[in-house]
């Protein structure tokens, strides 16, 4: 049944490009949305425990992690589908029948990717991936949105073409340690302790950069800002929330060898200084930016760099960082969304045009504020939780150097982002901003709240049936089998 959960958004997104009319065409998105997460907890909840339901002679299962990042992927799908509609009314101008198909065909291939449990398979997916999304980034049709769809293209390929290296070094470990070579995971993580040594490490540093420039971490960001920054809210939510989830995704697979093969210290000592070192980047780059979306685009780095030395650091840190991958994502559709909606009001993202945002439209302003106090760690909202969980993995193992300076730059990142945020939404609108038609609509706004309602009650409330998927992943991911 697991193949059912690729093959259902690909005939979606069939029927939705055979659809004629502009007008209708995007309500098939939260309609095919929600078969699909119908589909994603039908699957999960009949499989019997500890039964992956592999298919495909085991290129495809859905073990603890992919059970996570599958029900991840799907709700943050459906809540930016139901957006789409309103959206897309709003603009008319612009034929969407391309748009509305690829992102099914996104949804289809990030599913791949958290299926996926052959090596060479999942780097054809991440391919894919970049490949759907980029009709996605050129939808505006402009040269600024063909500029940063190209950049989007070369960097994720160079990228992707460092992964192919990898995943090659990978099989020639198990080749120079007289084992037949093999790409399925399970049987790699088995003969992990018997691989040529110095080839492992080499995979997984050709890897780590490959998945790791899908991420967007520091310094294989550059494709992030132009991408981020052209792209319409729902796109930036997706690439933000999943194609980066699925490229994380694919780093705690190799990461999965490297323990199982005892170099898991060598893996964590990278991601701890990787981490850091994204976050410092986008630290720097967030303070005085003046452009809404791109400074959302380094806080994408920022936060990538927080799940990596989650992982990095291990134990109930790697719980933090699963839960803050859920986070992330769902409080990056309030920013994103919301910002779209000041980006249409003002016909600008640029903060000398944009100010008084909650007076010209109250419920995205106010929501653009909310989603900068959760996206920076302020309590009640999810991201502290997941946060603090990281920061206490870090001093309960004694790494007390790398716990400060993640709290120093949390701070950095807080006072950059805060001055960006709070000379948009305070103040009086601009004459450009009043003369402009758009306002807040149940079909704009709607979806936002929804998001930020599920931030606030990852902040006070963890369900059970998610307590479990993250303890199972974080237990399947750090135990050495």
């Amino acid at each position: 049944m697991s193949l059912m959960l690729i093959i259902f958004p690909v005939v979606m997104a069939a029927v939705t490009f055979s659809v004629p009319s502009n007008r209708w065409r995007p309500w098939l998105l939260p309609l095919g949305a929600m078969g699909h997460l119908v589909l994603v907890l039908w699957v999960i909840l009949r499989a019997a425990p500890g039964d992956p339901g592999t298919a495909l002679g085991g290129w495809l299962a859905l073990d603890a992690l992919g059970k996570l990042v599958t029900v991840f992927l799907s709700v943050l799908f459906f809540l930016c589908s139901l957006y789409a509609p309103g959206y897309l009314a709003l603009r008319s101008d612009r034929p969407n029948r391309v748009f509305c198909a690829n992102i099914f065909i996104v949804q289809a291939m990030m599913t791949l990717v958290t299926l996926s449990h052959h090596l060479g398979l999942m780097w054809v997916a991440m391919e894919a991936t970049t490949l759907a999304s980029a009709p996605l980034l050129y939808f505006n049709h402009n040269s600024r949105s063909l500029e940063a769809t190209w950049k989007y293209l070369l960097i994720g390929s160079v990228g992707i073409a460092l992964a192919l290296f990898g995943s090659f070094f990978l099989a020639y470990a198990s080749l120079k340690a007289g084992l037949q070579s093999e790409l399925l995971f399970d049987q790699l993580v088995k003969d992990a302790p018997r691989l040529s040594t110095p080839w492992l490490h080499a995979a997984f540093v050709l890897l780590f950069v490959g998945y790791g420039t899908k991420m967007g971490l520091a310094p294989m960001h550059t494709w992030k800002p132009d991408a981020y920054g052209e792209a319409p809210g729902i796109v930036g939510t997706l690439l933000a929330g999943g194609v980066t989830s699925c490229a994380f995704l694919a780093i705690l697979r190799i990461y999965q060898i490297c323990r199982a093969g005892a170099d898991a210290e060598f893996a964590r000592e990278i991601m701890i200084f990787m981490g850091l070192l994204s976050m410092a980047v986008a630290a720097v780059f967030m303070v005085r930016q003046r452009d809404i979306k791109r400074m959302l685009a380094y806080s994408s780095v920022e936060h990538m760099g927080i799940l990596v030395l989650g992982i990095g650091v291990g134990g109930v840190a790697a719980y933090g960082a699963l839960l803050h991958l859920i986070n992330n994502g769902l409080t990056k559709g309030v920013l994103f969304l919301s910002a779209g909606n000041i980006h249409r009001a003002y016909g600008s993202k640029i903060t000398d045009d944009v100010q008084g945002a909650i007076q010209r439209v109250p419920l995205s302003g106010s929501l653009f504020l909310a989603g900068f106090l959760a996206i920076t760690g302020s309590p009640p909202f999810g991201p502290f939780v997941s946060e603090f969980t990281i920061l206490n993995g870090a001093i309960g193992s004694g790494q007390y150097l790398a716990g400060g300076v993640f709290l120093l730059l949390l701070g950095i990142v807080f006072i950059g982002m805060g001055a960006t945020v709070l000379a948009v939404v305070q103040g009086t609108p601009s004459d450009q901003g009043k003369a402009n038609s758009f306002r807040d609509s149940v079909a704009t706004g709607l979806p936002i709240l929804l998001f930020m309602a599920i931030v606030l009650l990852l902040g006070l409330y963890i369900p059970p049936p998610l307590e479990s998927l993250l303890r199972d992943a974080a237990a399947f991911l750090e135990v050495k089998r």
